[in-house]
């Protein structure tokens, strides 16, 4: 079985979709499924600076990465044309995003060949990403552009239920299945490096944020729940480790400053390797009080790392963690954040408690095992089915 994976982009500073990608790959190599991924050359910053080679590079997995064209939508027109030649190489194209020019490129190229396609939306289909960011032309390409491709769709890819039920609101015919994602085992923690780095850390507790600095992410409302709580719990510290535009990190910063918690909180930017593998090994609790996430693969980590949550209840896994007790799921309001806290930090036997089904829940749900398994069933399941050409005739994949 031959499958292609398209992606706009692979850069690592995209955080979890770029990520996900490299571990369904191979989980998919390990179940004897032939992969090629291809992507543009975006870096992932405003640059215009290629990605570098090592983030293209996936084991055991043809990749290219074709020069972008323009930053918006991530247009490359070396990539359109690869699409439509080479299409039909493939037994099934497996698509990453929506609203983006290589997805709609490739659903294009996909039924000009009478290849059957796989969407993942990433969320995108969400009420808060569908009205965020130009969302009268969100609408309009809705209608006229992603409409048709998630109806022509062979499956629609959601990974929570919480996803499958915001495109089916849509009202939009869509076959949608639900297959979780799986989080890689992470690399052996370097606390003495981490230490070294932050040596405010070295004898303190502290709380956990690890994701891309981005609005969506609501940092604030962290950042004001840690204002709440920083008299009455005077030995609790935060490292709030990501990267993000300049612009918005420097307001979050200017915010710690004007509600006094300048001295509580670590800014630790992209941590990767053994050193974000040492910042879950000792951190006390993990909190990610997004407004919305179609999965929340940091939380999955988290959980694999057997980390008691506090996630917002838009964040798809959300729901099934308050459910398994393995953390608490809130309103993405700072009172709300802060109460969280405040009973984990006091109630160790609770903290203990949640932190053993954490762990259970990862390891039943979100192994890389699991998810390529599911993916070749899904797969198997499309490929017995009869699909139009372009001219016309049928193909049997």
């Amino acid at each position: 079985m031959r499958v292609l994976h398209v992606i706009p982009s692979l850069a690592l500073a995209h955080g979890g979709p770029s990520g996900a990608l490299r571990l369904m790959a191979r989980a998919l190599v390990a179940q004897q499924v032939s992969v090629t991924v291809v992507s543009t050359d975006d870096d992932g910053t405003r640059s215009g600076r290629p990605i570098d080679p090592s983030e293209c590079a996936i084991d055991g997995v043809v990749t290219q990465c074709f020069p972008r064209t323009t930053h918006p939508y991530k247009v490359s027109l070396t990539l359109a044309r690869w699409l439509l030649q080479h299409a039909r190489d493939y037994d099934l194209i497996h698509i990453h995003a929506l609203f983006s020019f290589s997805s709609t490129m490739a659903a294009w190229a996909a039924r000009r060949a009478g290849v059957p396609y796989v969407l993942r939306p990433l969320g995108t289909l969400a009420p808060y990403g569908m009205t965020q960011r130009r969302p009268w032309l969100k609408r309009l390409s809705l209608a006229c552009v992603e409409g048709p491709m998630l109806r022509h769709a062979a499956a629609v890819h959601c990974t929570s239920v919480m996803e499958r039920e915001e495109a089916e609101a849509l009202g939009i015919p869509m076959r949608c299945v639900l297959i979780p994602l799986a989080v890689a085992p992470l690399v052996d923690a370097d606390v003495a490096a981490l230490h070294t780095a932050f040596t405010v850390l070295r004898n303190a507790r502290y709380g956990l944020f690890l994701s891309r600095l981005d609005p969506k992410k609501h940092v604030e409302g962290l950042l004001r729940a840690i204002a709440l709580v920083a008299h009455d719990l005077p030995d609790l510290h935060w490292l709030i480790a990501g990267d993000g535009e300049p612009a918005y990190v420097a307001t979050l910063h200017s915010l710690a400053n004007t509600l006094g918690i300048a001295d509580r909180v670590v800014w630790a930017g992209h941590l990767q390797g053994a050193m974000k593998s040492a910042a879950f090994a000792q951190a006390e609790m993990f909190v990610l009080p997004s407004y919305s996430e179609n999965f929340g693969i940091a939380a999955a980590e988290a959980l694999h790392c057997g980390l008691p949550v506090v996630l917002g209840a838009g964040v798809a896994l959300a729901a099934q963690v308050a459910a398994a007790g393995a953390g608490f799921a809130v309103a993405p309001e700072a009172t709300a954040i802060a109460a969280a806290i405040r009973r984990l930090h006091d109630e160790p036997a609770l903290r203990t408690q949640m932190a053993a089904q954490a762990a259970r829940l990862a390891a039943e749900e979100y192994s890389s095992a699991t998810m390529g398994a599911r993916l070749r069933d899904l797969y198997e399941t499309i490929l017995s089915r009869t699909y139009p050409t372009a001219t016309g005739s049928t193909r049997n994949a």
